[in-house]
């Protein structure tokens, strides 16, 4: 879906989201009706993500921070690259979005990150942590080549800064000093939970300092306005060092890496952010602005717990309670059972990666405070640093998002696999996400789990499972052993009595045909085998949940089968379903086999609509298990 702007006029009455021309006219407003504007934006910004859910508290926080971004620069030639993306609602209201903002994260509606394909603002696409700096230094970098002065803009989340890809790409781009670089910091203290680490209390060193820009704008004012002040004032702009270790003492960190360091300023000051904005057009060389703004601003809800409110479901905005809350979720279960088997044994310790209440951990955090470690959105440090912990005897569970562990790939063969370390990752978010969409389901992590030797995957269907997974892969497996668990809530209804952590084969009525499945979708499977039976067609199921290695009774079994259809929420390439179909193969199987999967990025939609277009919803698995029957009916009567 391609956004344009378009021209609109302007009424005493109406709202300035609705009719200005953005985002050129909003360089025409005063400070006054900046203000007004940014709370109009804050209005819009509650009601849409009540009603479609979103991230809310870290958008409230760069109101007037991206209001004065659109007055000091011109988008979209000059190119504003947005790390995290959940930051940049208020970029899409001002670039041509507001009349289709009510379908944020909705199917066929617009993104809650950045994205190319919708807007020609949006110059990538940025839905995980900590890649702005290398890519506005790429588009910089080309920038220079061609000839072309127009300025890169890297707006980076405080929490992005405890990546090591930040440091990566800021280590570069500090190289290059003729090229129109800006790094803007956005400094909240957050990134999803509380920042946490050196770098956190380095920041809070300098954040208190924001005299810094006033004092230089002050003087400099002074200066100017005397007959012999303006070539004194162009030195002290030009000599960076001078004025800063006056007020700071030191320099910072960013002046070691090569870049001109502007703040810190109130990021919720127009007037101070326009000033330090256009200094830092003015250097033609790397810039870092340092703004300091507040998660959640202008929501109380959201201001008094930014982590609660970073990512929300829909809710009331009168009281901030979400609507129809679920009592649990897998990921509430999961940490829930951490903290039972912490009491015990006292060698388990939890990690995660800024994903404090995402994964759960909240419940492990407080009650075993010195066992648990937040380190930051640093994938790939986690899983090093629950190697080590390994090695010394102790039992690290990393609880970690599929679509974050991509990251760490590295890490679990070289630290993990090859070391024989027992480490015990908690998958969450495994499968379709919903509304997040491409950058964010769960699809990949049994491809690229299962080429690490060695390793354990289970994917249980349901509570009673994750338990029964999580003993075996804590206390029975040793090496890498995976737990993934879904998104959501445990809604099942399939027959729970023969539950276990390896596989369970249901066999009826004599058939030729075998339906499988594992994970979340098996509840689906088991509905749709139930109606198929009704329809006259007979099929057994089978039922894995430790699902690689594969068992070999699970090949013998299916080899015993002449149809099989295998039903899989993942990635088709390196999926179970293919590695079993390679198994029958080798073995001589020459029956008929079908596999539904994944085979392309999933677009944003309801969790519920992208099963169904998977084919992997309860109906859409009846259709596919009759039109399989229906095919050998008119084979036989051919």
């Amino acid at each position: 879906m391609k956004t344009t702007t378009g021209k609109k006029t302007l009424t005493a009455d109406a709202g300035m989201l609705d009719t200005l021309h953005f985002p050129e006219d909003v360089k025409k407003l005063t400070l006054q009706q900046c203000d007004k504007l940014c709370q109009e934006i804050r209005t819009k910004l509650i009601s849409t993500v009540s009603k479609t859910g979103g991230h809310l508290a870290s958008n409230l926080g760069v109101v007037e921070l991206t209001v004065s971004l659109h007055r000091v620069f011109d988008s979209p030639k000059d190119k504003f690259v947005w790390d995290v993306g959940h930051q940049c609602y208020t970029h899409k209201l001002l670039t041509g979005r507001n009349d289709s903002f009510d379908t944020l994260r909705q199917e066929n509606g617009i993104s809650g990150f950045p994205k190319p394909s919708e807007s020609e603002h949006d110059s990538f696409i940025s839905g995980h942590s900590s890649t702005a700096i290398s890519v506005a230094a790429g588009i910089a970098e080309a920038n220079r080549l061609k000839g072309n002065s127009r300025y890169t803009i890297a707006v980076v989340g405080d929490g992005a800064m405890t990546g090591g890809l930040t440091y990566e790409g800021l280590n570069n781009a500090g190289k290059v000093k003729n090229n129109r670089l800006i790094v803007v910091l956005n400094d909240n203290e957050m990134s999803i939970s509380r920042n946490v680490g050196s770098l956190a209390k380095y920041l809070a060193s300098i954040r208190g300092s924001e005299n810094y820009v006033k004092t230089k704008k002050r003087v400099e004012k002074k200066l100017t306005s005397s007959a012999i002040g303006v070539p004194v004032a162009k030195f002290i702009k030009n000599s960076k060092d001078v004025l800063r270790e006056t007020v700071l003492g030191v320099s910072t960190m960013f002046e070691d890496l090569g870049f001109v360091y502007l703040g810190p300023v109130d990021g919720h000051n127009i007037e101070d952010l326009d000033d330090v904005l256009q200094a830092a057009k003015s250097y033609g060389c790397p810039v870092l602005v340092h703004v300091n703004t507040v998660k959640g601003r202008g929501y109380k809800p959201s201001e008094n717990n930014p982590g609660e409110y970073h990512g929300v479901s829909k809710f009331d905005i009168e009281t901030g309670n979400p609507e129809a809350a679920c009592k649990d979720t897998f990921s509430d279960m999961f940490g829930k059972f951490l903290v039972q088997a912490a009491r015990k044994d006292l060698s388990l310790c939890a990690v995660t990666a800024a994903m404090e209440h995402g994964t759960g951990l909240h419940h492990f955090s407080r009650a075993f405070p010195r066992r648990y470690y937040d380190v930051g959105i640093a994938e790939q440090h986690a899983v090093t640093f629950s190697a080590s912990l390994a090695k010394q005897g102790l039992l690290p569970v990393f609880a970690v998002y599929s679509s974050f562990l991509q990251r760490a790939y590295d890490q679990l063969i070289h630290d993990v696999a090859i070391s024989g370390a027992h480490v015990v990752l908690g998958i969450d978010r495994a499968g379709v996400v919903g509304e997040d969409g491409e950058t964010h389901h769960g699809m990949f992590d049994v491809g690229f789990l299962s080429t690490v030797p060695g390793t354990v995957i289970y994917s249980p269907s349901c509570y009673d499972e994750l338990y029964l997974c999580m003993k075996r892969a804590m206390y029975e497996d040793t090496g890498l052993a995976c737990v993934r668990y879904p998104r959501g809530s445990d809604h099942t209804e399939f027959d729970k009595t023969a539950l276990n952590s390896d596989y369970t084969h249901i066999a009826g009525k004599k058939t030729d045909t075998l339906l499988i499945s594992y994970g979340r979708i098996y509840d689906h499977l088991f509905k749709a085998h139930k109606m198929a039976e009704e329809e006259g067609v007979s099929c057994d199921i089978l039922k894995l949940t430790r699902i690689f290695p594969i068992d070999k009774m699970v090949v013998e079994i299916a080899e015993s089968y002449k149809k099989i259809i295998f039903f899989e929420e993942a990635y088709d390439m390196g999926s179970i379903s293919q590695q079993l179909g390679a198994l029958l193969m080798e073995n001589g199987y020459n029956g008929r086999y079908k596999r539904v999967t994944a085979r392309e990025f999933i677009r944003q939609a309801s969790m519920a609509s992208q099963l169904e277009k998977l084919g992997l919803s309860t109906e859409a698995m009846l259709k596919t298990i009759l039109e399989f029957a229906g095919e050998d009916r008119e084979n036989a009567k051919a």
